[in-house]
């Protein structure tokens, strides 16, 4: 058995052996189950993936193409597998909880009110919101990763005759719009062909309003988007508007800005309230003052928070519109009045923004606006973190194409007309998922020697909990396994759930330090909805979000409706 040796001091050296990845007991136990005289046949492996792993529609070919990929891994024989190889299989990326060929299969055709979007916030900012760096960077990688909805802040330049990219009121720097434009053209499809969309929070007179329309028209060309009176009472479909960029805005507000910049020393709520108030005057103003080339590119047409927090939900009965509010305020909201978000989400679009004071650049949590239907949680995509990666999670549905259908009970009324409540005491529970945590691998070769404890071998432990709805979320840790690169858990969990189809499996493992804080070990969030049942082996990602090439979990889950 291979050793280690940990440097302790000059004269003293700690050795530890070092074990192998080996397949866990119940892996054993299933193989011999499924095999005969040690070796798995196609029709034996055939028969495990049908009943085990519940893949339905798998067939003879689907079992031959696991046996070439083990081939490549040199654990193939022709009389079968034997342990090594089935365990190598369930090991494989061929094997992972979600289908190994991403796919678009979500019924597009319905209104974009039906979706959820993945949405970014000040996408030009590399860093954080007040001093940092803006750059046509930070558009192109989200746009890479699937984003669909770019943010862009237009302010006029110090000379007054150009629109420029920048946040207000900040010492950012400034990036030039046409770059910005030309950025979002050559990249908005290159990993999905579904819309995307353009939210510009500008700040411009009607002069520099008309210079960017014609800049938008002649960057975009035919892939623009201009509404007709077809959809004026509800948003055209992702399916209709594939290729397609689409402006959401609405007419500058020049003084507004120095109304907010004195009420910057306000708390959010009072900010908002000023916000809505002199959005109010100036939609009395006369129409004259705006740019009706700007207008008519605005195809979701961006509403006023008119009446405060308690009439901004009424919306337009003549108008689906797009209204934008604070985490605060959806916090308030979502405690007060959680149905009425959601009704108000089945026909308009509702976008949500971090806080002010997120000078950091971090994020919230995505999940409160998910579960009332808030299609446009705009995140900081050039952070870090645990809510990042539960944005990164939710958009890994629906074949990562940007766009994840709500689901029915967000957009269906009950039979005697009751909106749903995600806050609900009273959820009915529909299924229990079961989650095995078997082992792990791949930190010994994705990671250098003394990366997680400078005198011996990481202590790592494996966190498995849901978020979703109040009554579904929940989180369990094992136990900590010393002084081991292939920690063995063997710890299941059960989770009983009132809104599985609301729900993320959210996964992490750390190192533990009796002396300090626990180092990270990997991550991955799922949405489960689109978990493959059966034993699935869960590559694991860095902070970034970016996947590791070796680190993986061996897990089983299992749902078993009632």
């Amino acid at each position: 058995m291979k050793k280690e040796s940990f440097k302790v001091c000059l004269c003293c050296v700690r050795s530890f052996k070092v074990k192998s990845s080996e397949p866990p007991e119940e892996i054993k136990n299933l193989f011999h189950e499924y095999s005969k005289d040690e070796r798995m046949s196609a029709d034996e492996l055939l028969r495990f993936v049908i009943q085990v792993q519940g893949e339905k529609h798998a067939d003879i070919s689907y079992v031959k193409d696991i046996f070439h990929l083990l081939k490549h891994h040199g654990v193939f024989h022709p009389r079968g597998l034997h342990l090594e190889g089935f365990y190598r299989y369930l090991l494989s990326d061929f094997n992972s909880p979600l289908p190994p060929t991403p796919k678009v299969w979500q019924d597009m055709n319905l209104p974009l009110s039906h979706y959820f979007l993945y949405t970014g916030h000040n996408s030009y900012l590399t860093g954080n919101q007040l001093n940092s760096d803006s750059s046509i960077v930070p558009i192109v990688e989200a746009l890479r990763k699937g984003v669909r909805v770019i943010e862009l802040d237009l302010w006029p330049s110090s000379s007054g005759k150009e629109a420029e990219v920048r946040h207000g009121g900040t010492l950012t720097s400034v990036e030039d719009l046409q770059k910005c434009l030309d950025a979002v053209k050559e990249n908005a499809f290159v990993v999905s062909d579904y819309p995307v969309v353009l939210t510009l929070e500008d700040h411009l007179p009607p002069n520099l309003q008309k210079k960017v329309a014609k800049m938008v028209c002649k960057t975009f060309g035919e892939s623009l988007f201009q509404c007709t009176d077809e959809y004026v009472e509800r948003f055209p479909s992702p399916e209709s508007l594939k290729k397609k960029i689409l402006i959401s805005t609405k007419p500058p507000k020049e003084y507004l800005q120095t109304q907010v910049s004195q009420s910057s020393t306000t708390d959010d709520s009072v900010r908002a309230t000023i916000i809505a108030d002199a959005e109010e005057q100036v939609h009395e103003e006369d129409e004259d003052s705006v740019a009706v080339e700007y207008r008519d590119l605005i195809s979701i047409h961006a509403g006023n928070r008119k009446g405060g927090m308690k009439n901004c939900l009424n919306g337009d009965p003549k108008r689906a519109i797009r209204l934008s509010m604070s985490e605060q305020w959806l916090d308030t909201l979502a405690k007060t009045r959680g149905p009425d978000l959601v009704k108000f989400t089945q026909r308009n679009l509702l976008r949500i923004f971090p806080k002010t004071t997120r000078f950091d650049s971090s994020n919230y949590d995505p999940i409160i606006g998910w579960i009332h239907g808030a299609q446009m949680v705009a995140f900081n995509m050039q952070s870090h973190g645990r809510f990042l990666w539960m944005m990164q999670g939710m958009f890994k549905a629906n074949g990562g194409c940007g766009y994840v259908k709500k689901p029915d009970v967000l957009l269906t009324n009950g039979p005697g007309g009751e909106i749903f409540d995600p806050c609900s005491q009273n959820l009915p529970i529909k299924t229990t998922l079961k989650v095995k945590i078997y082992t792990g691998e791949g930190w010994n070769i994705d990671f250098p020697l003394h990366h997680f404890d400078r005198y011996s071998p990481p202590d790592f432990y494996a966190k498995v909990g849901i978020a979703g709805v109040p009554l579904d979320t929940a989180s369990y840790r094992t136990e900590v396994d010393t002084d081991e690169w292939f920690p063995i858990w063997d710890k299941e969990f059960e989770f009983p759930l009132r809104v599985p189809e609301l729900a993320l499996l959210c996964i992490t493992v750390k190192d533990y330090d009796s002396n300090t804080k626990n180092d990270f070990a990997g991550q991955i969030c799922l949405p489960l909805s689109e978990v493959r049942p059966g034993v699935r082996a869960v590559r694991l990602h860095d902070r970034a979000g970016e996947v590791y090439k070796h680190v993986r979990l061996l897990m089983r889950f299992v749902l078993e409706p009632l």
